[in-house]
């Protein structure tokens, strides 16, 4: 395994980061553009393992502290959109790549979605899982009580209603390693309040920006997934969000909920990683958990 770089950057002030695991595979030359992964609001640029080895034996593979995120810099006030496609412009720059491949997961889709209508021609291939098109009136009663929770310095009261927000708790749909996921995501809350002094500014920051999944894309190859008990968003929205983007393919992935990159972590990475290198993801002993892909809409492929 090559040893990863940690590379800082500035931007109108903003001090951000990213890390790159370079590539590991048998040829002299990668199978693909560089692989940038953008996740949650809370979700750095360590928290990617099975990204790095199913990507790692095909492209560099680049996860990053954002501005708000992390260890960087909090954002500051006023709208974000613009600072954060510029500071991913500002990664590509820096890795001196014409074209990099994009997975933004949850909140990090809007980040993913924005640069690659900014800059199309920048993006190799554009992989969105969990996309946050739609937040119905209850899930935003829902973070309301959670945010009142946190400023009253509840914090394990804050993690509890924020996990159970971002999760399918229904019985009566299974979902695959539920409660390892729903104690993960928990934890996840309950270190990032504890570590980074602008965490709960940040939470209140990616509930309080509107991101715009209108307008379409054209011209990058796209692929969307959702887990098929996605509460926060469902997949039935999130597909008409995938066939406003050219060409692109919608899945749906089996027992799982808006957490499907922890609840289903292999074969997520195996559909990326298969998707950014034009490969299939092996059909292994979990064949039966593979995503398997929702009819095209009319006109679409």
């Amino acid at each position: 395994m090559p040893e990863e770089i940690i590379r800082t950057l500035s931007l109108d002030g903003v001090g951000f980061g990213y890390r790159v695991l370079p590539y590991a595979g048998p040829g002299a030359v990668p199978d693909t553009e560089p692989a940038l992964v953008l996740g949650g609001a809370l979700q750095g640029m360590f928290g990617w393992p099975q990204m790095d080895d199913h990507l790692g034996p095909a492209a560099d593979v680049v996860t990053a502290d954002l501005p708000g995120m992390g260890s960087a810099d909090p954002l500051p006030p006023g709208p974000s959109a613009d600072l954060l496609c510029r500071a991913v412009l500002r990664i590509a720059d820096d890795l001196r790549a014409p074209r990099i491949n994009l997975f933004g997961f949850s909140y990090g889709t809007a980040i993913a979605f924005g640069f690659a209508r900014r800059h199309p021609e920048r993006v190799a291939r554009l992989a969105l899982g969990g996309v946050p098109v739609h937040i119905d009136a209850a899930q935003v009663a829902c973070w309301e009580r959670a945010r009142e929770v946190l400023a009253g310095g509840d914090h394990d009261g804050f993690a509890t209603l924020a996990a159970d927000a971002l999760m399918c708790l229904d019985p009566e749909r299974p979902v695959h390693r539920r409660e390892l996921a729903r104690r993960y995501v928990r934890r996840s809350f309950l270190h990032a309040l504890a570590h980074s002094p602008h965490a709960a500014d940040s939470l209140y920051r990616a509930l309080a920006d509107r991101p715009d999944f209108s307008g379409g894309l054209r011209g990058v190859p796209a692929l969307v997934f959702a887990g098929e008990h996605d509460t926060v968003t469902s997949p039935a929205r999130q597909r008409e969000f995938a066939a406003t983007i050219e060409g692109s393919r919608f899945l749906t992935i089996r027992e799982s909920d808006h957490w499907v990159v922890l609840e289903r972590a292999e074969e997520v990475a195996a559909l990326v990683a298969g998707f950014f290198t034009g490969r299939e993801p092996e059909r292994g002993p979990g064949a039966l958990a593979l995503p398997r892909q929702a009819a095209a809409p009319a006109g679409r492929t």
